[in-house]
This record gives structure tokens, sequence and C-alpha cells, in this order.
């Protein structure tokens, strides 16, 4: 058998998700462009996830939690999803209120304990 090293890196096919960012109150007359933008994305990378980063949205309100509810229904229907980055506690809270469970970034995965957090600490342990 005869082996030759290859030099250089090697590849790897990684997936960076998409990203729509929101930068400013949502209009009722905005939301199929950004239905459209979500679907566009989706088939550019193939399917799978658009961070939607919403951290400048400002004060939400219902515009902005149906446009939303419609990026995701939209999504779905493509056999994609959103994910959320940056979303500010009222528009936590008011997506709480309304119901919608959105997948949000940085967030663990279910019943997995985030990144640089024990489970359990030892007697004796060293304080880190």
């Amino acid at each position: 058998m005869s082996w030759s090293p290859r030099h250089g890196l090697l590849t790897v096919d990684a997936i960076t998700p998409a990203v729509l960012v929101l930068p400013g109150p949502v209009t009722r007359d905005e939301v199929p462009r950004l239905c459209a933008d979500v679907r566009a994305r989706l088939a550019a990378t193939g399917g799978g996830v658009v961070v939607c980063d919403v951290a400048r949205l400002g004060q939400p309100g219902l515009a902005t939690v149906d446009a939303l509810a419609r990026m995701e229904l939209a999504a779905r229907r493509m056999g994609g999803r959103i994910r959320l980055r940056g979303p500010a506690p009222p528009l936590r809270a008011l997506l709480d209120l309304v119901g919608l469970r959105f997948e949000l970034e940085g967030q663990s995965e279910e019943r997995e304990p985030p990144r640089g957090v024990e489970e359990a600490v030892e007697p004796g342990d060293p304080a880190v």
C-alpha cells in the first residue's frame, strides 16, 4: 500500500445561516417583502435556518409579531425556520404573551447545559 500526504488545509463544508436584519419598526406593508426575503435566503442556502436580527427593532408591537409569525410560516413551508438574534426583553415578553415560540440564537438546545457551565461541583474543587 502506498500513501502520500496531502498538503494544505482540509476542505470542510461549513454551513452558515443567512442573516436578515430588521433595522427598524416593521409595518404591515413590509410583510410580503420580508417573507419573500426569507424564502429567497432559504432557497439560496439550500434550506435550514435564516437568522433574523431583531436587535434594532425598537418598541415591538402587534405588527412586529405578525411579521415574525408570517416569516416563520414562510420558512416552515420551505422546510426551514427562522432564529431570532438579539431580541429585546419586551419583544420576548410579547411573543410569550401571544404564545409564539422562536429559537433564539445562542440558546442552548433542549436538555443540554449552556457552554462553560458545570453541572455539579465536587467538594474540594478549586474555585474558577
